[in-house]
């Protein structure tokens, strides 16, 4: 029988990550338009959405841009709903007495052209088996030597967002330093032992006991990251940048690649529920160096 509580919840949750998809992908487009033109040559350009269907049940929208400003940007929302397989349904709460899931959520992945700009990633989902919980989170990787520091401007602009976001729904429970721990364990090059980035905030199964704060929360997550990144970008905008600082980039960038196919759990999830490949995959940075 169907739970009429958890359907509505369903639908708001997609109604929410297309919502910000929306606004996200409105905000980066204002960017390209904006930047000047003799660091930034060409038309600016737009993202691109399309809508996909996944066999087994469901699917999204992929919005892709590659642009003068954004070398490459993913803002994705998908819509699943399927069988675990064995092997998945071992690995998810709830799965083990009933393989049958809902999966929504919004994947975000920018990677600026400029080496100065920041590469951010932010992602936030709801999951339902006979169990329901929020994830994801909201995280910052600089690219340049003299940025990837806890007391950058950048990253201390960005933590301060993702902090307000978990202090206006915690009750004082310190989810923010949880949270942010998380994230510096999880975003964690364990062959190279060093961090992807600066960090941030990453929850993998959130259950306050109430779903109510915790969809609140997690929307808040996106309007932080909503508010937070642009302005970033916007900051570093007109910031020249040199030959030694692209290597830098490119090499960082290749950091990125490494973590995505060996440890990210979100393209593992993708792949074992049969998403979009080319969504999945996006997170790839389009120019990359390894030394």
């Amino acid at each position: 029988m169907t739970d009429p509580v958890l359907e509505a919840r369903k639908q708001a949750a997609e109604a929410w990550f297309r919502e910000l998809q929306a606004r996200l992908t409105s905000e980066l487009n204002a960017i390209e338009a904006e930047a000047p033109p003799d660091l930034y040559p060409g038309a600016p350009a737009q993202f691109d959405l399309t809508d996909w269907t996944r066999s087994e049940g469901g699917g999204g929208t992929m919005g892709l841009l590659r642009g003068r400003v954004f070398e490459k940007a993913g803002v994705h929302v998908s819509v699943v709903h399927g069988t675990f397989t064995p092997e998945m349904a071992k690995t998810m709460p709830g799965a083990e007495v009933d393989p049958r899931f809902f999966a929504t959520g919004v994947s975000v992945i920018v990677h600026p052209k400029n080496p100065r700009m920041p590469t951010a990633h932010m992602n936030t989902r709801f999951i339902c088996t006979t169990e329901a919980w929020f994830g994801g989170g909201g995280d910052l990787t600089p690219l340049l030597a003299d940025q990837r520091r806890d007391d950058a401007p950048d990253t201390l602009a960005f933590h301060a967002a993702m902090k307000q976001a978990c202090d206006a729904h915690d009750g004082g429970q310190g989810w923010y330093e949880t949270y942010k721990k998380e994230c510096e364990t999880y975003f964690w090059l364990p062959h190279r032992n060093e961090p992807r980035g600066t960090g941030g905030i990453f929850y993998d199964r959130h259950r306050s006991g109430d779903v109510d704060v915790d969809f609140a929360f997690t929307q808040d997550v996106g309007r932080a990251f909503l508010k937070a990144y642009p302005a970033i970008c916007r900051s570093r905008l007109g910031e020249p940048w040199t030959d030694a600082e692209r290597l830098q980039q490119r090499i960082q960038r290749g950091r990125y690649v490494e973590f995505n196919l060996l440890y990210d759990r979100g393209t593992i999830f993708g792949l074992k529920t049969g998403g979009n490949i080319e969504s999945i995959l996006s997170s790839m940075p389009p120019d990359v160096a390894w030394p």
